[in-house]
């Protein structure tokens, strides 16, 4: 990749912004600049990205037609109100927001699963990654559906506060300062008390029981294995400042014993198998990793094709920011 090109980042404020220009530099996207952007009340902020400070540009006011390329990791609603504009002045958009979801004329791609999908951007100029949880299920997933088959999944999440942004963060700090002191707490950015507690939902709840966050898992893991999967998943919030763990117990279509199952994934991109007695979390082992970490791999004793698996990741390393500095890698190297 020889050419250089003109980026720009939607939501460079936030962690997950901060994150990617981070990623892009480390890992030598090969970009001659780069233009931060964000909503009116963020112009003026400064972010650090190619060694340089820069300010960050009212979004309002861009000619989307200075940048080949354009990273959004910001709110789906940013994201509805400006892809389109984009693509349409001839930027490639990739969307980390979750907001195209359910459009089937964005292709939806998760790096360690169809990397290739990214060919179809062409019908829109827009491509959506998988969310975090989603491509932190996937990068396991798909090794073992590649290799007999995934019947049925079942999942329980525990995300934390950092996935609903720095409101999040603040508001889990504040709490346990406030407790700490015997102080009241106002819930305002989770519907109840986070400090000291773990909340049953992650995301609005809808009509047919399931959270927003959950139903979103669902769509994006089928629109890439197929619908064939069925998976059912359950997503806490706990107060846990940066991290995701899930506890993924799975059905395949043909038997592997456990040796067989940690075989798979000792050779998965995006993986790294803990083995022995070894359990990772969130904070002390996944934070700053780029991979899924994965232990526990065991016989579910109540089915005879069934698997279970603890999963450790880096929500916005891993989850919100590496698998769209990837996308731009492939991209770039493939297609521009």
């Amino acid at each position: 990749m020889t050419a250089q090109f003109s980026v720009a980042v939607l939501g460079a404020g936030t962690a997950a912004g901060q994150l990617v220009l981070e990623l892009i530099e480390e890992r030598g996207l090969p970009v001659d600049a780069i233009i931060p952007l964000g909503s009116a009340d963020e112009v003026g902020d400064t972010v650090r990205a190619l060694g340089r400070n820069l300010d960050v540009r009212d979004v309002a006011d861009f000619d989307w037609s200075e940048a080949r390329l354009a990273l959004f990791v910001g709110d789906a609603s940013d994201s509805l109100r400006w892809a389109d504009v984009a693509a349409e002045q001839g930027c490639l958009v990739l969307d980390a927001s979750g907001a195209f979801v359910n459009d089937d004329d964005v292709p939806l791609v998760c790096m360690e699963a169809n990397p290739e999908a990214l060919g179809d951007y062409r019908q829109r100029n827009v491509v959506a990654l998988a969310s975090g949880v989603t491509s932190e299920l996937l990068a396991v997933l798909k090794p073992l559906h590649a290799e007999v088959g995934v019947a049925r999944v079942n999942v329980g999440g525990y995300l934390s506060v950092s996935g609903v942004g720095k409101a999040g963060v603040d508001e889990l700090a504040g709490q346990t300062a406030a407790l700490l002191n015997a102080r009241p707490v106002e819930p305002a950015c989770f519907p109840a008390q986070i400090a000291f507690n773990l909340l049953g939902h992650c995301g609005e709840l809808q009509d047919n029981g399931y959270s927003r966050d959950e139903w979103q898992l669902i769509l994006e893991t089928q629109k890439v294995l197929g619908q064939e999967v069925a998976i059912n998943p359950t997503l806490a919030r706990v107060p846990v400042f940066y991290g995701d763990a899930l506890a993924v117990h799975l059905e395949l279509l043909q038997p592997l014993d456990a040796e067989q199952v940690k075989e798979v994934l000792r050779g998965a991109a995006g993986v790294a198998l803990f083995e022995d007695d070894q359990v990772p979390s969130p904070v002390c082992d996944a934070n700053g990793r780029d991979e899924v970490l994965v232990a526990r791999v065991r016989q579910d004793f109540s089915h005879p094709q069934g698997v279970d698996l603890w999963l450790v990741a880096d929500n916005l390393r891993r989850g919100a920011a590496l698998g769209v500095v990837q996308a731009a890698e492939y991209v770039l190297r493939d297609y521009f």
